[in-house]
């Protein structure tokens, strides 16, 4: 399915350019936000590859893999979702001091 390439190619994008960020960056709370960011991209990616794998091929093999990385993904989404949570208000109190 074209949908599933494009958000996949995207959110392996947005994983890189977080990735980057986050070696360029010296400050450890935003280091530690910016994780929270490509988890979250890496988790769109891999969940989005188990889909597009089911669509594909429907062998047994392959839908069992494609579920194993739709549980994966969704899990990496969800921790990177709340650790993005968690660390927000703690960056944004560092943007008010500057």
């Amino acid at each position: 399915m074209p949908v599933f390439i494009v958000i996949i190619v995207f959110s392996l994008a947005a994983y890189v350019y977080y990735k980057i960020k986050f070696f360029k960056t010296k400050k450890e709370i935003e280091k530690k936000w910016l994780s929270a960011k490509s988890s979250i991209a890496l988790g769109l990616f891999v969940f989005f590859f188990g889909i597009n794998r089911i669509f594909i091929t429907q062998t047994t093999v392959t839908v069992i893999i494609g579920i194993i990385f739709i549980i994966i993904g969704g899990f990496s989404i969800y921790t990177g979702f709340k650790a993005y949570k968690f660390y927000l208000p703690h960056i944004l109190k560092e943007r008010e001091q500057m």
